[in-house]
């Protein structure tokens, strides 16, 4: 008896889809299978059983691809409550789930069965193309690569008819894992421990009798390479051993470690002061619970947060037998993050995060999935590590933006975090040195138990933090200022010490603009609402947001004029400023553009920490969780940029951002002082960073929230429509106005959620589709959610393909 299955497919569909089981048992819910769907197959997820009724036409499961599930029962949940909670199908969120390698498509081969000559009279003229092309390959051929060579728009046509005629066959290849590394061993088959037996085998043959006895005092196994090379045996001494049925070749799996070179650490002899101690006792007090309770951590910039989380996962995984997961935010901080854990954790640590090779990802993956690793470190997706008993779920530095994803599903990490471990009673931690406002509310509203770190671990003061008025210096020196006198002096001083520096400045490229003098013409992205930004070593101007680029222009596209100004500045420029003023000194420079290599963040920051760099300048990734005692000096060369942006959240951004760059320094005995350069020394953002207070910001900027009302007093979700057509864009907005507002009028609890707009998005052009929004806002999450689903799932636009439909739940901007 055939049974049936609900399957979730990774597809922009809201629904589940129903296949029948043909031969043997009910897969359990979280395993793969590969399923038919329309011409091709897809690989999807079982969810659960369905109704064994009658239902005509049904199509069934063409293979189970999992021996026991790759998605665990909690994680599964988790996926539930994502797709309903951030409006996302099913299918997209077990993907995300999941390693890529896991959720690869079928892929079909046609093999032709037969000779079907020219002449053949049943061949139309795009068979007889299909039938050439394929008689030119040997061996099968790929479909979508034979579609797009020969240009002839959907062949399943010609391929279901050809099928018919006995001339083709089509066939799906079973979704590979991805390949599993080995490593060539020689292990002693037959011990020889007589003497008089391993004269009778080896005889006079010296070589394989040293062979063989340095097999034996290394446990009986090598490396067959090191065999070779380090011992200096020849392949024939091997075989003259494999051959006497001594040793044997075998291969033996070996996990990719992206950090295998990473230099071990001794775990540092550090006793918790006070406030550590406390933080640590109350986080373990909470681990008896039966529903722990989520815990901010809100410890100043060199308070000790580590030492707290590493002394938490002592407890959970060396004394309870739990694991754990530690989620960072910067690929940057990972190699400095895993060298901490990896000195007082060794080998239980597996690292998931997006810049490691499929390969290395999908080995780290299977290490937690069979209980190989205890704790998962890595970025925003690692909170989806495979974990079982999990213990405890540390989110560091949990106000920082890169824990929301940006693209379906459009989850915020950090909140992800909160319901996995109340889901299996683990005890969540945010740490922070200015948390999210969000997360601020939650411990004033009693659903958070906020632990407080007010002072540096090494007991020395905050560094003192002055404002440079970039007004008054510009009238002073008469024109653009990048670095300003007392910055060049204070850099100059520490050059002189040896000691380090950093500069901040949030924009890369070399000049944010470039603007014709005489007409005023911005050269803008094509593609993009957005201007270019001249990046002088390439000699290009790119879009920093659908990569655009071209040559540097000699003249103006509107009027022709030949004076162009570059206006503005980004990190390249600042480089160059730095360079020409201080000459003799190291500098290093750190932004996107020259951390595009796989190792390029750890290289950077490894040359700092050995003293080979006196001056690091980059962009926001300087600006947290980095510790270098010798770095004396933390200029912000230009605290404005971002600080008016279209956003709610600019200013919450702007403090942080500031609040966190000059945190890094005075974290040693040499002390340290930040400058932060501004032409709004007075905006309450730079008052509170330069006071150390985060709670005269936050209370400031919760006020500033309430009128207007904007998270975290209220539940905000914010919908793009989005088309080449700009006008299409613009329909669709007012035509999903009007479908909510009609909604709302029929009644429930629907009716709380406030509708604001529709209008043109701040970037109202991107990637070369035009961009209008509106805000949905409520004052609690029920009714958001349910007007979302039933938004998505029924809201359909007039300009059918040209339109796409976003809703984005808790936004972490509204550019």
């Amino acid at each position: 008896m055939a049974h049936l299955v609900e399957v979730a497919l990774p597809l922009p569909l809201f629904r589940r889809f129903t296949y029948e089981v043909r031969d043997g048992a009910i897969p359990p819910p979280g395993t793969r299978v590969l399923v038919p769907f329309h011409r091709s197959e897809r690989v999807g997820w079982v969810v659960g059983p369905a109704p064994n009724e009658e239902v005509p036409g049904l199509r069934p499961v063409l293979s189970v691809l999992d021996e026991r599930p790759s998605v665990p029962h909690d994680l599964l949940d988790l996926a539930r409550w994502m797709a309903g909670y951030y409006v996302a199908p099913e299918g997209i969120v077990l993907r995300a789930v999941l390693p890529s390698a896991l959720s690869d498509p079928a892929r079909e081969t046609l093999t032709l069965e037969a000779e079907a000559g020219d002449g053949h009279a049943s061949l139309t003229p795009r068979e007889t193309r299909l039938v050439e092309a394929l008689r030119s390959r040997s061996g099968p051929a790929r479909v979508r690569p034979l579609r797009r060579s020969l240009d002839m728009g959907s062949l399943w046509p010609e391929i279901r008819s050809l099928q018919g005629k006995g001339l083709l066959r089509h066939e799906t290849l079973r979704p590979e894992d991805p390949p599993v590394k080995t490593r060539r061993v020689v292990r002693v088959r037959r011990w020889l421990t007589d003497l008089g037996e391993r004269d009778a085998s080896l005889g006079r043959a010296h070589r394989q009798r040293e062979c063989y006895e340095l097999l034996e005092s290394s446990g009986g196994e090598r490396e067959l390479a090191e065999l070779l090379e380090v011992g200096g045996f020849s392949r024939s001494v091997v075989k003259g051993l494999e051959e006497k049925g001594v040793v044997e070749l075998v291969d033996r799996e070996e996990y990719r470690d992206p950090f295998r070179d990473l230099e071990p650490e001794e775990p540092p002899r550090l006793r918790p002061n006070p406030h550590q101690e406390a933080a640590i006792q109350a986080l373990i007090g909470e681990l008896d619970g039966a529903k722990p309770r989520p815990h901010l951590l809100h410890g100043i910039t060199g308070s000790g947060k580590t030492l707290v989380y590493l002394e938490l996962l002592r407890e959970v995984v060396e004394r309870r037998g739990r694991t754990a997961i530690v989620l960072v935010p910067e690929i940057s901080l990972t190699p400095q993050t895993v060298r901490r854990f990896h000195a007082w954790f060794g080998d239980r640590i597996a690292v998931l995060h997006s810049a490691l090779s499929q390969g290395e990802r999908y080995d780290a993956w299977r290490q937690l999935r069979n209980g190989e690793k205890e704790i998962a470190v890595g970025a925003r997706s690692a909170i989806f590590a495979p974990l079982e008993r999990l213990g405890a779920i540390v989110v560091d530095e949990e106000h920082d933006g890169s824990y929301k994803q940006s693209e379906a599903p459009r989850y915020q990490a950090r909140d992800v975090a909160v319901m996995r471990a109340a889901s299996v009673g683990a005890l969540c931690v945010l740490g922070s040195a200015t948390p999210s406002l969000e997360s601020w509310e939650n411990v004033r509203r009693g659903k958070f138990v906020r632990l407080s770190l007010p002072n540096r671990a090494t007991g020395g003061p905050l560094p003192p933090v002055e404002a440079v008025d970039l007004r008054r210096v510009r009238k002073e020196v008469g024109g653009e200022v990048i670095l300003s006198p007392v910055l060049v002096r204070e850099v100059r001083d520490r050059l002189e010490r040896r000691e380090q520096s950093i500069l901040l400045l949030n924009r890369r490229g070399f000049s944010s603009f470039v603007q014709c003098r005489d007409c005023g013409e911005v050269v803008e992205c094509p593609h993009c609402s957005v201007s270019l930004t001249h990046h002088k070593l390439r000699r290009r101007i790119l879009c920093h947001h659908c990569r655009y680029e071209e040559g540097v222009p000699s003249r103006c596209p509107r009027c022709g004029s030949g004076e162009l100004s570059f206006r503005g500045m980004g990190t390249e420029r600042v480089e160059n400023a730095v360079a020409e003023t201080f000459p003799s000194a190291r500098i290093a420079r750190m932004d996107v553009d020259t951390t595009s290599g796989k190792w390029a963040h750890h290289e950077i920051l490894g040359r700092v920490e050995r003293g080979e760099v006196d001056i690091l300048m980059g962009t926001q990734m300087i600006a947290k969780g980095l510790d270098f005692p010798k770095v004396t000096l933390v200029g912000v060369v230009d605290a404005d940029v971002g600080l008016h942006l279209p956003d709610f959240r600019s200013s919450e951004r702007t403090f942080q951002l500031l609040a966190q760059v000059s945190g890094r320094t005075g974290r040693g005995p040499l002390g340290g002082r930040v400058l932060v350069q501004t032409s709004l020394p007075e905006h309450y953002a730079v008052q509170a960073a330069m006071g150390h207070d985060y709670e005269a910001f936050a209370g400031r900027e919760l006020d500033e929230r309430t009128v207007p009302p904007y998270p975290p007093h209220v539940r905000l979700a914010n919908v793009i429509t989005s088309s080449p057509d700009q006008s299409l864009a613009a329909d669709a907005a007012r035509e999903a106005v009007e479908w909510i507002r009609k909604a709302r009028a029929r009644g429930g609890d629907q009716e709380e959620v406030e509708v604001v707009g529709p209008a043109p998005a701040p970037i109202e052009r991107l990637h070369r589709r035009w961009r209008w929004h509106f805000f949905l806002r409520a004052r609690t999450p029920g009714p958001l959610g349910a007007l979302c689903r039933s938004f998505a799932a029924g809201f359909t636009p007039r300009g059918g393909g040209d339109v796409r439909v976003i809703v984005d739940r808790d936004p972490g901007a509204l550019l």
